[in-house]
């Protein structure tokens, strides 16, 4: 006890003093868990109890995230994205997979069935890390975030067929088919009971939990449902993340979806972290040095062909720049592929040598993935110029007493469709192809362009314009373009809305004209109803 108690402080000490260092070069925190990990499994050499207690807690980490995924999507908003989720993910893990299986069975001479098990653990992307950067980077409604989520949902599905075909290639005592139906069956009352049934008595009974007024028991029922769906699925022969993916897709469906959300991210975090630092303790490090010309040369060749896989399959239905941003986002090997290469061990599989190689390949990918998304709009200007308008042409129409709308998110759409039944004449810029194309849909005058670009406003005759209207949430983006306004004098009559008072600093020394600030209007509102009320 005493052991495990100094080996949590130390790694608590490495965790905390390597991650303050990381975040000063502004690097993800993914990076100082692994390096923790790394350090303590060399400094205690912890190969045995310690490290698979640790472990256990670790996977309590990947339920909570995928429970959170859970509350993200609803059967609604996963209806929504049956293009990404369903054609994407199947698409790729398929064809990934059976590449990668081929891989393996010809060029490295592996068994069959080790080729085929690896080949599909390595099509695995990682959640963990790439939603962990997109939320950080509020990029998950992005047009390349949106195929990453979609893609990532389908691979998290797919992880119960791969751990039934290593059940299958492992087993001696069932047939087959037994098997088969055993596990159709267990998915069948797995769904019914979790999805089905808890959908039915969860509104009332978190509601009648709420009328004790506590938010610690709250927040312990919450934690009760996560644990017990994991726990069920489990049972019933299926991944603990698995449960509590279906426990946060029916708590999605009744009103308490965002406080849950916002109550369980910080146990979420924290226990990433910790499987973070058991990643980092998987790795021999005299292994990885002896086979470092097999594993770099291996690395290099199957994140090549993860990422030239889906670039392909996402080009026909979207922008060069949004299928390589997606690529490169998932093409790592993700965290599950590690449980695979454990099972695949245990089950006698693959020799210790192998799963050794496979896991340092697998983490390698893991810590240059913060590094690619961190820098992935430079990456993919390398290759793609992002798509503009034909200026020339915009600027010889004319335009004058119109009114320029700045993007076409929520609040871009109401003041479309107000401008439109005024009979105003109005254009809309907005950088996101995904939302170009709705507003196509929509038949609304909109084009794709980035308004912090000089050239863009001067095409559109901005200086004879009757009022530019700046309707996006970025700060950064917001400041870019409203100094790009700024730049054409204090004629130009601009209004901007902006979320709180952090936001409205970062443009106050601009000329703007109006500087709407939505928590200001809302407390307003707010409390004239208020007023209202007690009159």
């Amino acid at each position: 006890m005493e052991n495990i108690l100094v080996v949590f402080i130390t790694t608590l000490l490495f965790a905390t003093v390597i991650n303050v260092t990381l975040k000063r070069f502004q690097l993800p925190t993914i990076l100082g868990y692994i390096a923790s990990g790394m350090i303590i499994s060399h400094l205690f050499g912890l190969t045995g109890e310690e490290s698979r207690e640790l472990e256990i807690l670790a996977e309590f980490g990947i339920v909570f995230l995928m429970f959170t995924i859970g509350l993200e999507f609803s059967i609604n908003h996963l209806k929504s994205m049956k293009k990404e989720v369903f054609l994407y993910g199947s698409l790729q893990l398929f064809i990934t997979g059976l590449v990668l299986t081929l891989l393996g069975y010809l060029l490295l001479d592996f068994d069959l069935k080790l080729a085929i098990v690896l080949g599909f653990a390595f099509a695995l992307s990682s959640t963990a890390i790439v939603l962990k950067m997109l939320e950080e980077k509020n990029l998950i409604h992005s047009g390349f975030g949106r195929v990453a989520v979609g893609v990532l949902i389908f691979q998290d599905l797919a992880v119960i067929p791969i751990l039934l075909m290593i059940s299958i290639f492992t087993t001696k005592d069932h047939s087959i088919a037994l098997l088969l139906i055993e596990t159709l069956l267990g998915a069948s009352f797995l769904f019914f009971v979790i999805f089905v049934g808890g959908k039915r008595f969860l509104d009332r009974t978190l509601s009648w939990i709420l009328q004790s007024q506590s938010e610690e028991i709250f927040l312990i029922s919450i934690l009760l449902i996560v644990v017990s769906s994991a726990f069920i699925a489990d049972v019933l022969g299926f991944s603990h993340s698995l449960g509590a993916f279906l426990a946060g897709m029916t708590i999605a469906e009744t009103k308490f979806r965002y406080r849950v959300e916002a109550d369980l991210v910080p146990f979420r975090d924290i226990l990433l972290g910790v499987f973070f630092v058991t990643i980092g303790m998987g790795i021999d490090l005299k292994v990885a040095f002896e086979n470092i010309h097999i594993i770099l040369p291996l690395l290099i060749l199957v994140l090549l062909i993860k990422a030239a896989i889906l670039f392909f399959i996402i080009r026909p239905f979207a922008q060069s720049r949004t299928a390589l941003k997606s690529a490169l986002a998932l093409f790592e090997v993700g965290e599950f592929a590690l449980v695979i290469i454990a099972l695949a061990l245990h089950g006698a599989l693959m020799s210790e040598r192998v799963a050794q190689i496979a896991t340092v390949m697998v983490v390698l990918s893991m810590i240059i993935t913060p590094f690619v998304l961190k820098n992935i709009k430079g990456i993919a200007d390398r290759f793609f110029i992002e798509p503009e308008i034909d200026l020339q042409k915009i600027s010889s129409a004319g335009y004058q007493d119109h009114l320029i709308i700045i993007g076409y998110g929520d609040l871009g759409q109401m003041l479309a469709e107000k401008f439109k039944k005024m009979g105003l004449s109005f254009i809309i810029l907005e950088h996101d192809i995904r939302l170009v194309e709705k507003g196509l849909a929509d038949g609304q005058p909109i084009y794709l362009a980035n308004a912090a670009q000089k050239a863009v406003l001067e095409a559109f005759n901005i200086t004879e314009s009757l009022a530019v209207l700046v309707a996006i949430d970025n700060p950064k983006k917001l400041r870019l373009i409203c100094e790009n306004i700024a730049s054409f004098g204090k004629n130009i009559n601009s209004i901007v809305k902006v979320k709180n008072r952090s936001h409205e600093e970062i443009i106050k020394e601009l000329k703007i004209s109006h500087i709407v600030n939505e928590s200001e209007k809302m407390a307003s509102v707010m409390m004239e109803e208020a007023v209202k009320c007690r009159l």
